[in-house]
């Protein structure tokens, strides 16, 4: 019979083992207790709100509203504004003097070395967004980390309860995004400077594959609720519970949410929330809630709503509205639509508002058609004969092939600003960031919009 012998190091590497083991669960059960939510109409405009943020109404004059299909009347305009770079993954906040500042990232391509986090400013009166300015790149968040970074990804800013901006942003040392973490920073002078990048520790081992895209929500307390995701394995959903420091004092996985994942989080009273997913089966749009200010949620369940494994996004209006931003289809991301609720209601048989939509759904343009509808568009932004055709390469390299294109409006993020409109910002065909303002208040559209929706199993 052999017998195991162990010698110092051995002892010494159980002995750390062992005290990693009883640190990890000390954190477990000697949580904080959990606070209550704040609601929207208790904290202003963000989902962080600083403290003092006052609700303002509609300004008595407002620019007039273009009209879209089924009555829906918008502004729209693009806030990125560098040609030929592939671009995803936009995110608002609304700055002290009432202009809008969006992040997103930038590249060659998806995952590329070359991306970085980049930002533009709205003007609240004119509607014009200013040149694009880099945030924060690689090479940056490597030195800020002491640690190598090979990708960047999925920017989320908004205001922490101290009134300060926070930057939430994904990335990557080895593998995919499955190993990814998250990065965050902070500026006190309404995004011009950041502060050195820091590492958000979600779990005392690995601390990877924790991602983030959804808005923030804020605490009676002070602390703010992070809605995350995991894709190492295999997919779920998390809120995490952030300190003022920017640790993480706890954590809660939404039950049942395996293969679900970039949850999105609407509060409808200090207790009770809603949490929407994206499927990552191309099933239904997933949900689940709770009454207890998120110490516990229902189990993971399907919506009415179809998801062709698509990112959504939500926001709850100062009237307790609440609004869905997401791509209503069995396949592919070639409509984007709106979808309005009540207070904690569900979403379940609304009627659509159509942001963008392909002509054809399902239907693949052809090249040539391609080309035409994006430079029409662009030029009636302003683009320049050959900004025009640097967004469209930029296009055809991402969305086509085999002499057919896939138009595509996804990822879309929703803020609605003191002044009570809703922003919109969206992926427009992976080479511009897309701004839409609209007003809450307008009427419902008369009639259905052209969206396909239905119960689809799990």
């Amino acid at each position: 019979m052999n017998v195991l012998r162990t010698g110092p190091l051995d002892r010494w590497a159980a002995l750390l083992l062992l005290t990693a083991f009883s640190l990890a669960g000390w954190k477990t059960f000697d949580r904080s207790p959990a606070s209550t939510f704040v609601p929207v109409t208790q904290q202003g405009s963000s989902p962080a709100g600083a403290p003092g943020d006052v609700i303002k109404p509609h300004s008595p004059a407002r620019p007039p509203l273009q009209p879209r299909g089924s009555n829906f009347r918008f502004d729209a305009s693009f806030a990125s504004s560098a040609p030929g770079q592939a671009v995803h993954a936009a995110s608002l906040v609304e700055l002290k003097d009432g202009r809008l500042r969006a992040v997103w990232f930038s590249g060659s391509r998806e995952g590329a070395s070359d991306v970085s986090i980049r930002s533009a400013v709205m003007d609240a009166a004119s509607l014009h967004w200013s040149e694009e300015t880099a945030v924060f790149d690689r090479t940056r968040v490597q030195q800020g980390l002491w640690r190598y970074v090979k990708k960047l990804g999925n920017p989320v800013i908004a205001r922490a309860p101290d009134g300060s901006l926070i930057l939430w942003m994904v990335n990557v040392s080895l593998g995919g995004w499955a190993g990814s973490a998250i990065t965050w920073s902070k500026s006190r002078d309404e995004g011009v400077t950041w502060s050195e990048p820091r590492r958000l520790v979600t779990s005392p081992f690995l601390n990877i594959s924790t991602l983030v895209k959804g808005a923030p929500i804020a605490y009676q307390d002070g602390q703010i609720g992070l809605p995350v995701y995991h894709e190492f394995v295999t997919k779920f959903a998390e809120v995490l519970r952030i300190n003022p420091h920017g640790q993480v004092v706890d954590k809660v996985r939404i039950p049942g949410s395996r293969t679900s994942l970039q949850p999105v989080l609407l509060v409808s009273s200090p207790e009770r929330a809603q949490i929407y997913m994206r499927s990552g089966r191309r099933t239904a749009l997933m949900t689940s809630d709770t009454g207890d200010a998120g110490k516990s949620w229902s189990a993971t369940r399907t919506t009415a709503w179809l998801n062709p494994d698509s990112a959504l996004a939500g926001v709850v209006s100062q009237t307790g509205m609440q609004w869905l931003a997401l791509n209503p289809a069995p396949r592919d991301r070639e409509t984007l639509a709106l979808l309005q609720s009540g207070a904690g209601q569900s979403f379940d048989g609304v009627q659509p508002w159509t942001v963008e939509s392909s002509p054809t759904p399902e239907v693949r343009a052809s090249l040539s058609a391609y080309e035409r509808l994006l430079g029409d568009e662009l030029k009636a932004h302003g683009a320049s004969e050959s900004q025009a055709k640097a967004y469209v390469d930029s296009a055809k390299r991402q969305l086509c092939g085999a002499g057919a294109c896939l138009q595509e409006f996804s990822y879309p993020y929703l803020l609605q600003s003191r002044d009570g409109y809703i922003h919109l910002v969206y992926t427009w065909h992976r080479t511009r960031i897309k701004h839409v303002r609209f007003d809450p208040l307008q009427p419902l559209p008369a009639a259905p919009a052209a969206v396909n929706h239905a119960a689809a199993p799990y």
